[in-house]
């Protein structure tokens, strides 16, 4: 079965981090992304802008309105995801609870509806 693991993290903190230390949760990240190739349960994933390059898109009335920027302010914004494909749900938390972001902020793990 596959599942989304989206990572949310304060990015204000993140800009804010040393060199050193982005430098290492690059390394960690890495590492991180190999051991899911590895194992087979890489199936994609990305890094994404900061929020403030947001556009959200909502139809009202059959017209689209749109809203740029970061749509709501709250601690932690989503940062990334990766895709993978894990026996259950208790397997994809295991791969949740090894992502370096876990450490400083919150993996959301949701299962795929298959189309």
């Amino acid at each position: 079965m596959r599942y989304l693991l989206m990572i949310h993290t304060d990015e204000k903190a993140m800009q804010a981090a040393p060199k050193e230390t982005l430098g290492q949760m690059t390394a960690a990240y890495g590492a991180y992304t190999a051991a899911m190739k590895e194992a087979g349960a890489y199936v994609g994933g990305e890094r994404l802008h900061p929020s403030a390059t947001a556009t959200v898109v909502r139809v009202k009335d059959g017209k689209p309105h749109v809203l740029n920027g970061p749509y709501a302010e709250i601690k932690e914004q989503l940062g990334g995801y990766y895709l993978i494909e894990a026996a259950d749900l208790d397997s994809a938390i295991a791969w949740a609870a090894r992502c370096p972001g876990a450490a400083t902020g919150a993996i959301e793990v949701r299962p795929i509806w298959p189309m």
